[in-house]
């Protein structure tokens, strides 16, 4: 199976710290891969990168066989890309969103009715289409932003904390959303989260952070195998390879703008 992304001592400072220290990681086409990692693992920073918002301070990277730095543009045409913070708008209808998003993806009119509509339906929200976005629930709210980032068809599409702030039952919703756009468009999918569970439901591999390096990396399975004599669960995988930092919980500004967060989408 292809890669489609490919990372050579991918770097990033910001003055002396490394957020993102000499990674080497690939991307297998059709996967679902998760990064899992402390608050200031470099998640957030790697997925930055590769979706050309920020440029690495040194190393190479390519997604779907372009140069993030040298062809950006043709990087941007094929991925999409959802980020921690609300981005549906509100005042709007779940279908004036996505037709905003159309016309911002520059697609042909005859096809934006066909590609909203079947966006809508595969992401259950055509009962809701022409409510307004401020009634919707934190459930509805993420799978909304997440037709808006494939109307254009990315063969790779980056989630940043897909399920923050949702409670377990809208969190399950939007993974079983996401499988469905796995298996009936064969999109790629890199996630970053802190939930164990969301990461051995949906990925078929994940990278453990810490500290800008990765420091574990292979299936669910795989890890929990490594340790304990293969009795490990994944909570105990994270603790291990993340260490004391994982009781952090993050600085204040971090749980400020996360608890922020799921009070608007939840």
């Amino acid at each position: 199976m292809a890669n489609i992304i490919e990372t050579k001592d991918l770097t990033r400072r910001f003055g002396k710290l490394a957020a993102v220290d000499h990674i080497n990681l690939s991307l297998q086409e059709g996967e679902i891969f998760g990064l899992l990692g402390p608050n200031g693992a470099g998640k957030t920073t790697l997925l930055k990168i590769f979706t050309t918002l920020l440029p690495p301070s040194s190393g190479a990277a390519t997604v779907a066989g372009f140069d993030i730095l040298r062809q950006p543009g043709q990087v941007r045409r094929v991925i999409g890309y959802v980020p921690q913070f609300l981005s549906a708008d509100g005042g709007l209808t779940g279908y004036e969103n996505l037709l905003i998003f159309a016309k911002l993806y520059d697609l042909p009119r005859v096809v934006r009715r066909q590609r909203i509509d079947a966006l809508l339906d595969l992401m259950g929200l055509q009962n809701a289409a022409q409510q307004m976005v401020k009634t919707y629930s934190g459930g509805m709210i993420r799978r909304l932003e997440i037709a808006q980032s494939v109307l254009h068809q990315p063969r790779l599409l980056f989630l940043d904390e897909p399920t923050v702030g949702l409670d377990p039952i809208a969190r399950k919703s939007v993974w079983e959303h996401i499988q469905r756009l796995r298996r009936e468009f064969s999109t790629t999918i890199l996630l970053t989260t802190h939930y164990m569970e969301e990461a051995e439901s949906l990925c078929q591999r994940v990278a453990i952070m810490h500290r800008g390096k990765v420091v574990a990396i292979g299936s669910p399975a795989e890890l929990k195998a490594s340790l304990n004599g293969g009795a490990a669960t994944m909570d105990q995988v994270f603790a291990h390879y993340a260490g004391a930092e994982m009781e952090t919980g993050g600085s204040y500004i971090e749980v400020s703008r996360t608890r922020t967060d799921a009070r608007r989408v939840g």
